[in-house]
């Protein structure tokens, strides 16, 4: 264990022992995963604030959300360094639930309206938590795997535009609501009539989160200091210079602004007075009256919640120095009893969070236990001092949620989904408009249907949309050779993928995987094939994937999709005496052959040309058999012809590789390969 640093650091110096999150891992790695918990407890404690009065609920329901999701998830989970907690991917979600039942959340202060708004929503909370848990349960994990990833970016830009127009009049100390497009209309307004004490203080915190990242890389010391904790260092002592504990107005440019407590975070006044903030769900939410609108929410909270959760756990995996692998279905049934648990407690969703699990792993954490750590300083804080995290300006946790929005839609994202395919920016915008217009299940369901849309274009069959062809052609005890046909795309990933692990890794078998008879490999299957590659990896086993050298890439980038530019046959030309050529024409139909040509001929060879001694040799009558066939049928002929002709008769066999205008023609209805 002592070169453990040195791996964390360095992944591709050996590694030799796997840190597991038992009770031995507690108390062997108790200094790294307590220490790593602290470091992410204070990124925590004022984006969990920040995203509970996004997502229009009371600031201290994301401290519970976090709590609830550390100390149960990680006794449910076997995720060694996710963080539970509230995600700015589910702020448009939460919003929008508690908007629909008359609520706006801290805008202009927490109403009797929108406590009721957030008492349903909690109900909401519970049934989509009810839906993960059976999700979970009946092995559904794997959902993760079939939404095209350049709609899930698409999705997760517009989130971030959304997050930004919706927290910027927060941060201006201005009124405003309404739809993400007329928002966007109205921030000019918003910058005429800004609080400029409050904007100070947003812009502060604002210009904090861009340029502490910079000052971090050229100064050693501060990359241990998280740039949200210099945001509360700073902007805390702002709002108490300005006294926005008291209600007051003030002068500048020769106009009046007021200022008061209603732009500080709303908390508990005494020690331990968190439990008064425990709050039931109103479950009058299923009732006639509202169930059409809860389950609208119901769905939008289970889809995407899960979704979401499920790539982080994936995306930490990745990052994960030991390489350990998520149950994903466990991991979906822990988030449930998570949310679960929290929507009955007054807590909004969870899921696995991808920033603060990060930072977890670059904190040195070992496992899960570092999780439950970074929830007991939660705990400890919103009971122990109240008080304190009341003077937070709501401006500076509004600046937070900007920055992270802004990460979710920055420029590289566009700029790298077009690196990997023009088709990928375009189902990527697609999806960001989709959902920026209507809501987020619509949008990334555009989103599907355009990539759809575009895959027909490029030649996919309509009956392999959702249906894989995957053929075995040959297999002995350590590998098996797979034949792919038609297509490989995002809609038939999920049973693509599970036929190859059946007969890879569960029947412990390396796998040759052929994949030139397909129309179109998309770049969703491109990337994942690298995943299973790893997958394959990690149990000894190997996946090969051959058959893509004659298919024209969309883009110069390493998992572009692949689109076979030609139909490539092979023509296979069989030159036999005229006494075999009838069992031979039968054997090539009898192996798949759709169809042949025989032409008479006469011909030598070289051992009639040696008898005759320099004078012209005798000829030979002849029959020439052509027949078009797919490489895997050419192949097979050609071993028919090397031990049932060769050895008996004279002849000459050969092929060569051609372009045809229809392929259908020339491909057996079903393969009799064996």
């Amino acid at each position: 264990m002592s070169n453990h640093n040195e791996n964390h650091n360095n992944p591709s110096k050996p590694v030799t022992e796997k840190p597991v999150g038992n009770a031995a891992g507690f108390v062997k790695y108790f200094k790294q995963d307590i220490i790593s918990g602290f470091l992410v407890f204070l990124i925590a404690l004022p984006l969990c604030l920040g995203i509970s009065l996004a997502c229009g609920y009371p600031a201290i329901a994301g401290i519970f959300t976090a709590v609830v999701g550390a100390i149960l998830t990680t006794f449910i989970s076997n995720s060694e360094l996710t963080i539970k907690g509230p995600a700015a991917g589910l702020i448009v979600i939460a919003i929008g639930c508690v908007e629909s039942f008359g609520g706006d959340g801290a805008v202009g202060g927490f109403t009797d309206g929108d406590m009721t708004a957030y008492k349903l929503a909690l109900a909401v909370g519970v049934g989509a938590a009810v839906l993960q848990i059976l999700f979970g349960l009946f092995r559904g994990g794997i959902l993760g795997e079939f939404f095209p990833l350049a709609a899930v970016h698409g999705m997760l830009a517009a989130i971030g535009v959304i997050i930004m127009v919706k927290q910027l009049p927060i941060a201006l100390g201005v009124q405003g609501k309404g739809e993400p497009l007329e928002m966007i209309k109205e921030i000019p307004h918003y910058f005429a009539t800004m609080n400029p004490e409050i904007a100070l203080v947003g812009g502060v915190g604002l210009a904090i989160m861009f340029l502490w990242p910079v000052l971090q890389k050229s100064i050693v010391f501060l990359k241990s200091i998280p740039s949200p904790l210099v945001v509360l260092l700073v902007t805390v002592p702002m709002g108490m210079y300005f006294d926005l504990l008291h209600t007051h107005g003030y002068e500048f440019n020769g106009q009046q602004y007021e200022v008061g407590e209603t732009f500080l975070v709303q908390m508990p006044d005494r020690v331990l007075g968190m439990f008064d903030y425990l709050t039931f769900p109103d479950f009058s939410a299923y009732s006639p009256e509202h169930l059409g609108n809860s389950l609208t929410w119901v769905a939008m909270f289970f889809i995407i919640g899960s979704l979401e959760s499920i790539l982080s756990a994936k995306a930490v995996d990745v990052l994960d120095p030991w390489k350990r692998k998520t149950n994903f279905n466990r991991d979906t049934v822990a988030v449930g009893v998570g949310n679960l648990v929290s929507s009955f407690v007054g807590g909004l969703p969870m899921i696995s969070e991808i920033v603060r699990s990060k930072a977890n792993i670059d904190n040195g954490a070992r496992t899960r236990f570092a999780d439950l750590w970074h929830g007991v300083f939660l705990l400890l804080c919103v009971a122990l001092i109240p008080t304190v995290l009341h003077r937070i300006p709501l401006a500076a946790l509004a600046s937070m949620l900007i920055y992270t929005g802004f990460r979710l839609t920055h420029p590289s994202e566009f700029m790298h989904t077009y690196r990997i395919g023009r088709e990928q920016l375009v189902i990527f915008l697609a999806t960001l408009i989709g959902v920026l217009a209507t809501d987020l299940l619509m949008g990334i369901g555009i989103g599907i249907a355009v990539k759809v849309v575009i895959h027909l274009i490029n030649g996919v069959p309509v009956s392999s949309l959702f249906k894989p062809y995957l053929d075995i052609i040959s297999k002995d005890d350590e590998t098996v050779l797979v034949h792919a046909r038609k297509s490989a795309v995002f809609s038939n990933w999920i049973l693509f993928r599970r036929k190859l692990v059946q007969v890879g890794i569960d029947d412990r078998r390396n796998v040759v995987l052929d994949m030139s008879d397909t129309n179109l490999v998309d770049h969703s299957v491109m990337e994942k094939l690298h995943e299973l590659e790893s997958d394959f990896g990690d149990v000894g086993l190997n996946l090969e994937i051959i058959g893509l050298d004659d298919h024209e890439n969309l883009s110069a980038h390493q998992y572009a999709a692949r689109r076979r530019s030609m139909e490539k046959l092979r023509r296979i030309t069989i030159i036999v005496p005229t006494e075999v050529s009838e069992s031979v024409c039968q054997a090539i139909i009898d192996l798949g052959a759709t169809g042949y040509t025989l032409s008479e001929c006469l011909g030598v060879g070289r051992h009639q040309i040696y008898e005759a001694n320099g004078s012209l040799p005798v000829q030979s009558a002849m029959i020439k058999i052509e027949t078009i066939v797919p490489k895997l049928l050419g192949e097979a002929i050609f071993d028919f012809c090397r031990k049932q002709i060769a050895p008996h008769h004279p002849n000459s066999i050969c092929t060569e590789q051609i372009d045809v205008l229809k392929k259908e023609a020339f491909v057996p209805r079903e393969t009799t390969l064996a």
